[in-house]
């Protein structure tokens, strides 16, 4: 099936759509051996050949791992201060996987990572309402009506936030608990939200992410989607989730074995360009 070569490129895990598409406009893919600067130029991977810099983009089956991200790893593929990164601890997984958004280098909790360009760009963007879900604890007691500044939104110096869903699960004068609920991904900006009424963040941790659970994951270990998370996943962004990758063992376990390849077809001349 035909897609946009910029599309193709980021569910084999090349990079995010975005920057596919400034990898396609630099002149650094090729299909068939043909330089293809057009956006939106339309090709069938299991036909074409596709390269990156000379380099063959194999058709990655998609993967995706929830991770427990523990405090003190930064959310990056590498980081140029030296600091571990959350790729440190996930071995045995044979794909390139990059994490879902970001999680501060002091918070915890449930990590995204996969190797789908398409499905990391509908997650995290704005017009799909995906839903994160924070346990906070903060410094005091808010009150009523400053938990209400947070369901109404709160100004910020990048504008006001959108509507937040917030439950009190622990109110005590000298530290409380709070469920936070937020479809936006601005920098910092939880705690940004509990700065602007007062109460700075003591820890942070995601619980949920669209319909992704953490549970009782251990921090620092990961496991792969089950066939029924898989499936919610990519209808919560619609779209149709592709094959599960049946010898991903379910249950948790790092060190874990994910591998497999889709095989490419016979090739046909020429990709089709738009129009």
């Amino acid at each position: 099936m035909e897609e946009r070569l910029q599309k193709v490129l980021a569910r084999a895990g090349v990079a995010s759509r975005r920057r596919c598409e400034s990898l396609i406009a630099e002149g650094r893919v090729t299909v068939d051996g043909v330089v293809v600067t057009e956006l939106g130029t339309k090709v069938d991977p299991d036909l074409h050949e596709i390269a990156v810099d000379g380099r063959p983009v194999n058709r990655e089956r998609p993967v995706c791992i929830l991770l427990h991200k523990p405090t003190s790893y930064v959310t990056t593929v590498r980081d140029p201060q030296g600091r571990r990164t959350v790729l440190d601890l996930i071995t045995g997984v044979d794909a390139r996987l990059y994490p879902v958004g970001r999680l501060d280098y002091d918070s915890s909790g449930l990590l995204l990572l996969t190797n789908d360009g398409e499905l990391t760009h509908r997650l995290l963007h704005p017009a799909h309402h995906v839903d994160k879900t924070y346990r906070v604890t903060v410094v005091g007691m808010p009150e009523r009506s400053e938990l209400e500044r947070l369901r109404r939104g709160i100004p910020l110096e990048d504008g006001p936030t959108q509507p937040a869903q917030v439950r009190a699960l622990r109110l005590h004068p000298v530290e409380s608990v709070l469920e936070l609920t937020i479809h936006e991904g601005r920098n910092r900006q939880v705690r940004r939200m509990m700065e602007a009424i007062g109460y700075p963040v003591k820890r942070l941790k995601r619980v949920a992410f669209g319909p992704l659970v953490l549970g009782n994951l251990p921090p620092g270990r990961w496991r792969p989607l089950t066939p029924e998370e898989w499936a919610a996943l990519y209808a919560s962004v619609d779209l149709a989730a592709p094959p599960y990758p049946f010898d991903v063992p379910e249950g948790a376990g790092a060190g874990k074995s994910l591998t497999g390849q889709a095989r490419r077809g016979a090739r046909r001349p020429g990709p089709r360009r738009p129009r």
